[in-house]
C-alpha cells in the first residue's frame, strides 16, 4: 500500500532540531540516563548486567507485567510491546482492517489513526469535534453512521490536539453503542495519566469490553519518547495472535536498554507523573492568563487532560503563516491545524516541558510586534 505524507511528522523533522524553542511538542519533559538510575538503589549496576542480544518478540515479561499493572483487569499475557506507539497502531490496522471496511475516527486525530485505513482501501468516517461546542463529541452523529459494514470505531482520549476528554457517562455510552453493534473499540490512551482531575480519569477500552484494544506508550505521560516502547493490551486472544505473528515483519522485537529503563520508570510512575502534572499544571496557569489577556487573537478552550492544546487564531491571518513567521523571527515552533487536514485556523501548543514558559514570552514578544493596531 501507498500511504499519503505523513504532514505532522515531515514537520518536526524538518524543524524540530533546528530550533530554539519547540512550543508544540506533545510529550513531557524527558530525563536523563543519570535521572533514571537515581530512581532506584543498584541501578547502575543492573544496568552493566543487561545482556545487548535480541529480547523476547512479544516484550520482557518483566515489563509485560509491569504494563498490565496500569489497567484494572489485563494480565501479562495480553499485553504486547512494540517500539512506540505508532508501530502498535500500523501493525493493528494491517492485520485487523480490508478493503471495504468501515471505521469511524474521531477528529481532529493523529494522522495514523485513519491514514493507515485510508491506504488499506477502507471507508473513514471522521466523527468531527469542533470548537464551537467545547469540542464535545456527538453522539448522535456516531450511532448514526454506524451500519453493517463497521469494523471500527477509533477513539483518542484524553485527545490529541484538543485536551479534551469526555465525562464517564458520555464514555460508558460510546462503549456500550460498540458492545450493542458488536464493533471494535481502537482506544489511544497515550496520554492517560494526564488527567488535571483523578476523578475525571476514563477506564481503559480493554478493560471494559472483550473487543476493547487499548494502546499506551512511554513517550508522552512519562516523558521519555527515546526509549520507543509502547504497546496494546486487548482480550481477543486471536486478534493478539494476529498482531503478535505480524510483528515478525516490522521490528521483531524491542531494545533490551529501553525495555530496562521502561521497567524501572514504570517501577516509579508516581514519581514520573507527579513531576510531570506539576510542570503541565504550573503551564497552563500561565496559558490561561495569556490567552485571557489576548482573548480578541485567539480562542481559548481549556483542555481537561494531557499535555496539548488547539488554540483558534481569530484574526483573518493564515496560521501557516503566523507559525512561519514565528518560527523566523523568535525560533519558536508551533504546529498548524493543517498538519491534522483541520483547515488553516489553528494551532497545537504544548506545555508539557520546562522551558514552555520562556517560549511563551518570545510568542508573546511576536503577537505584540505582529499585532500592535489590535491589542
Amino acid at each position: 500500500m501507498r500511504i499519503k505524507d505523513f504532514k505532522l511528522e515531515e514537520y518536526f523533522a524538518k524543524h524540530e532540531f533546528n530550533v530554539k524553542y519547540t512550543l508544540c511538542s506533545s510529550d513531557c519533559e524527558s530525563f536523563s540516563v543519570d535521572e533514571l538510575l537515581t530512581l532506584e538503589k543498584d541501578s547502575l549496576e543492573d544496568l552493566k548486567g543487561v545482556w545487548l542480544g535480541y529480547t523476547e518478540s512479544l516484550g520482557s515479561p518483566i515489563l509485560r507485567e509491569e504494563i498490565s499493572k496500569l489497567y484494572e483487569n489485563i494480565h501479562q499475557e495480553e499485553v504486547l510491546v512494540f517500539s512506540g506507539a505508532e508501530e502498535a497502531i500500523f501493525v493493528f490496522m494491517n492485520v485487523f482492517l480490508s478493503k471495504g471496511d468501515h471505521i469511524i475516527v474521531q477528529y481532529p486525530a493523529y494522522q495514523s489513526l485513519y491514514e493507515i485505513a485510508n491506504a488499506i482501501g477502507c471507508k473513514v468516517t471522521k466523527w468531527l469535534m469542533d470548537d464551537e461546542n467545547n469540542w464535545e463529541l456527538d453522539l448522535d452523529f456516531l450511532e448514526a453512521n454506524v451500519n453493517q459494514s463497521t469494523k471500527c470505531i477509533v477513539l483518542n482520549f484524553p485527545n490529541n490536539p484538543t485536551g479534551y476528554l469526555p465525562s464517564k457517562e458520555k464514555y460508558n455510552r460510546i462503549v456500550n453503542l460498540a458492545k450493542k453493534n458488536d464493533v471494535y473499540l481502537l482506544s489511544d490512551e497515550v496520554y492517560k495519566f494526564l488527567e488535571y482531575s483523578i476523578a475525571e480519569r476514563l477506564p481503559s477500552a480493554c478493560d471494559l469490553y472483550n473487543k476493547g484494544i487499548s494502546i499506551g506508550v512511554m513517550s508522552k505521560s512519562f516523558g521519555l519518547a527515546g526509549l520507543r516502547i509502547g504497546w496494546i493490551a486487548t482480550k481477543d486472544k486471536a486478534l493478539y495472535k494476529a498482531i503478535a505473528s505480524f510483528k515478525n515483519y516490522t521490528t521483531i522485537c524491542n531494545s533490551a536498554l529501553s525495555e530496562f529503563f521502561a521497567i524501572m520508570a514504570l517501577r516509579n510512575k508516581s514519581v514520573i507523573l507527579k513531576r510531570n502534572l506539576g510542570i503541565i499544571s504550573d503551564n497552563l496557569n500561565l496559558l490561561d492568563n495569556f490567552f485571557y489577556k489576548y482573548k480578541d487573537l485567539f480562542k481559548w478552550i481549556k483542555p481537561k487532560a494531557g499535555s496539548i492544546a488547539f488554540p483558534r487564531l481569530l484574526v483573518e491571518d493564515s496560521v501557516e503563516d503566523f507559525c512561519l513567521g514565528l518560527l523566523k523571527e523568535k525560533n519558536v515552533l508551533l504546529m498548524p491545524s493543517t498538519n491534522y487536514n483541520y483547515g488553516d485556523r489553528y494551532f497545537r501548543i504544548g506545555f508539557g516541558r520546562k522551558n514552555m514558559p520562556e517560549a511563551l514570552k518570545k510568542l508573546e514578544e511576536y503577537i505584540k510586534e505582529k499585532y500592535e493596531a489590535l491589542i
